[in-house]
């Protein structure tokens, strides 16, 4: 099942090119602040999953080209995110560290966009923005200490992510917390529907020019140690989302560019990318020292 929100906090099921609307059947209230109600249905997707397909039929639908998807989880307890998980980014970034010895770092909840949403790239002079393709994994469950062995038992589903970054020295979190830097959409694929996780091809294209292509068995820490390291340290809960890691090819983009992401079986989005005017501190004050320099 492919779940989504749109118009302003509505919930909706996916069906080919249209989307059917389940806000009144799961108790939804556009209204509320804040939003939890998808977090509510994912906590309670296993009670409710039988009323939603069996009354699918005949809910209200739109086709999806005339709704505003919005992002998925706008209120999760925690966005959970894993640098350097991949080798060759690894080798390109300079890094001697991978996720294996490194662990998690979190990113703020404000950073989440939806795939109807324009990136704002800070007004940071001299500063290069860089975007990271993810996989975002769903935690379906609250659970803690949970076995490399049992991660399926806690994984709700699958959605595509951006881990947008001011590229610098400084504090990794500082540089990846404005908003909008956390683009995820354009649904939660529930993970019953994607075959095998583990082989799961993504790319990434920025105004058509791929920059970013590899597989999900490429990943360092793969997703059951990921689930088990974070929940080692953490109580997880339905709704958090955990960030896989970017590939190889990261790169910058500027005002006035368009950045697609596909994964298979979970889905695409396209976002534009906007220069704002906000978003300078002192911090950004100084150039590079040295200068950051891709590797081949």
């Amino acid at each position: 099942m492919r779940l989504a929100r749109f118009d302003g906090g509505r919930l909706g099921v996916v069906v080919g090119e249209d989307i059917a609307d389940i806000t009144g059947l799961v108790g939804g209230d556009p209204q509320q602040w804040p939003d939890m109600t998808m977090v509510r249905l994912i906590r309670d997707f296993d009670h409710v999953r039988g009323d939603i397909e069996g009354a699918l039929a005949g809910l209200p639908r739109k086709p999806l080209a005339q709704v505003r998807l919005e992002t998925p989880v706008p209120w999760p307890n925690k966005i959970i995110a894993y640098p350097v998980n991949y080798h060759a980014h690894g080798r390109e970034m300079q890094a001697q560290y991978r996720a294996t010895n490194q662990g998690f770092f979190l990113k703020p909840n404000s950073a989440l966009s939806g795939p109807a949403d324009p990136i704002m790239l800070p007004a940071v002079p001299g500063r290069e923005v860089h975007h990271e393709s993810e996989l975002a994994i769903i935690i379906g469950k609250e659970c803690r200490g949970v076995a490399r062995e049992d991660w399926q038992d806690v994984v709700f589903g699958y959605a595509c992510l951006l881990d947008m970054v001011v590229r610098g020295r400084e504090e990794r979190v500082f540089r990846k917390a404005y908003d909008t830097f956390c683009p995820v959409g354009p649904w939660i694929t529930t993970a019953d529907e994607v075959t095998d996780p583990a082989a799961l091809d993504m790319k990434l294209w920025v105004n058509g020019d791929l920059r970013q292509s590899a597989n999900t068995r490429d990943l360092v820490l793969d997703i059951p140690g990921m689930v088990a390291t974070a929940s080692a340290v953490m109580t997880l809960y339905p709704g958090d989302i955990i960030a896989t890691g970017t590939p190889e090819g990261v790169g910058p983009v500027v005002d006035g560019d368009r950045i697609r992401i596909v994964i298979d079986q979970v889905g695409e989005m396209a976002v534009d990318v906007v220069q704002g005017n906000q978003g300078m501190t002192e911090v950004f004050a100084q150039p590079y020292v040295p200068p950051i320099v891709k590797q081949s």
